[in-house]
């Protein structure tokens, strides 16, 4: 690739690229001196999971990779127990030093989904941070005033709603923008929540003398709901070690506008290549169902393999088109006398949260009981009658229950 060229397949999808003059400069002498530029991208491992909407950025480090630079995927084992406060209206309650272990245990293993290990750095920041002696943070703190640290707008809206901000708080930027004095980064990545972290580690570079690193924002990547941005507590993720069939399902789901922000933002398409894929689903010539599984057999195909893919296509097509019940149902005893209840019946399962979800998922056609929709909220089974039975809760849950 032309260095030209090499921007336009980099910048993909970017929010920000500051100062892009600067990426250019850097890649160029890259190719003049052969030596591969640093890129770094930090994650705290404040979760054991990682989800579709953190792997935009992962895709952002898999492209320089890619191109021939060195990927340094930096744990914030120490930055974790201080907490990031971006985004945040509260204290971010701490870890212990076990959980952020065992979180990046598994950090390590997803990220090589897309990543190759052989290539990648890893990198752990307690590995200096925990060297600091009192002088070292008293440096660090005299690099940045209190007005830099307090123009970020979490805090300063904190501040004026009178909400509590914690003295270790303000410290976090600067603890992750040392980081990339450490490790001597010329490219920093993250999403554009990110965007005053990284900045940050620009000025505190400078600082110590180091050359600034250039940084790169992705945008963040709505999840299911096509509203909020994916995310495990709103329940509207796609985990990237999900099973084929879920994600298949999940992807199913998304409307067909928000397909189109998956397919820049979570494929290796080119964004030509979206915008012809586009234009034949508005010109008629592809239904929209077709680009939408095209989307979730790319998405399986790089986290698992292109067969999975291809199965998890059959099993969706043999579960919605030809409403059959999965192949891998669980089966599960249940001791009934009589007739019992849908409502107890579903929520004694866990295939519902409540009752009262039950009866809405009823009222909205979402439950089937031998592959029968039900209308009834008062609906009964009778166990006598009846020996076992199928039970399907929306598209995704399926239970066969033997009644004892």
């Amino acid at each position: 690739m032309t260095i030209d060229e090499q921007i336009a397949f980099l910048t993909k999808g970017c929010v920000d690229v500051i100062p892009a003059e600067e990426l250019k400069k850097k890649l160029e002498q890259s190719a003049a001196t052969g030596r591969p530029l640093r890129v770094k991208l930090g994650a705290d491992p404040t979760a054991p999971d990682i989800h579709l909407g953190h792997s935009v950025v992962i895709r952002k480090m898999k492209a320089f990779q890619q191109l021939g630079h060195d990927v340094i995927f930096l744990i914030g084992d120490f930055t974790g127990m201080i907490g990031d406060p971006t985004g945040r209206n509260t204290t971010r309650p701490p870890l212990t030093r076990e959980q952020i272990l065992a979180n990046a245990e598994t950090y390590k293993t997803q990220i090589f989904k897309l990543l190759d290990p052989d290539k990648t750095i890893i990198e752990f920041n307690a590995n200096w941070l925990n060297a600091f002696k009192p002088e070292d943070f008293v440096r660090l703190t005299a690099k940045v005033t209190l007005a830099q640290i307090l123009e970020r707008d979490d805090f300063s809206k904190r501040l004026a709603a009178g909400v509590p901000i914690s003295l270790h708080e303000l410290l976090y930027p600067l603890a992750q923008g040392y980081d990339s004095v450490a490790l001597k980064a010329d490219i920093e990545l993250g999403g554009t929540d990110q965007k005053f972290n990284l900045l940050m580690a620009r000025e505190i570079q400078r600082a110590y003398g180091v050359e600034a690193q250039v940084i790169m924002t992705t945008p963040l990547l709505e999840g299911l709901d096509g509203v909020e941005k994916m995310s495990k507590s709103k329940n509207n993720y796609i985990g990237i070690a999900e099973s084929p069939d879920e994600m298949f399902g999940k992807v199913m789901s998304i409307s067909d506008d928000l397909m189109w922000r998956y397919y820049t933002l979570v494929t290796d398409l080119i964004p030509a290549e979206v915008a012809q894929l586009k234009a034949n689903v508005e010109s008629g010539a592809k239904h929209p169902r077709d680009a939408k599984v095209e989307l979730a057999k790319h998405i399986i195909a790089d986290f698992h393999s292109q067969s999975a893919a291809a199965e998890a296509e059959a099993e969706f097509n043999r579960r919605f088109r030809e409403h059959q019940a999965p192949t891998d149902i669980e089966t599960r005893s249940i001791k009934a006398a009589g007739s019992i209840k849908l409502v107890d019946l579903l929520t004694q399962t866990g295939l519902a949260a409540s009752k009262a979800e039950v009866r809405r998922l009823i009222q909205q056609g979402g439950v089937r009981v031998n592959n029968e929709r039900i209308g009834d909220t008062a609906a009964e089974i009778d166990t006598a009658a009846a020996k076992e039975a199928l039970l399907q809760v929306g598209r995704l849950k399926f239970l066969k229950v033997m009644f004892e």
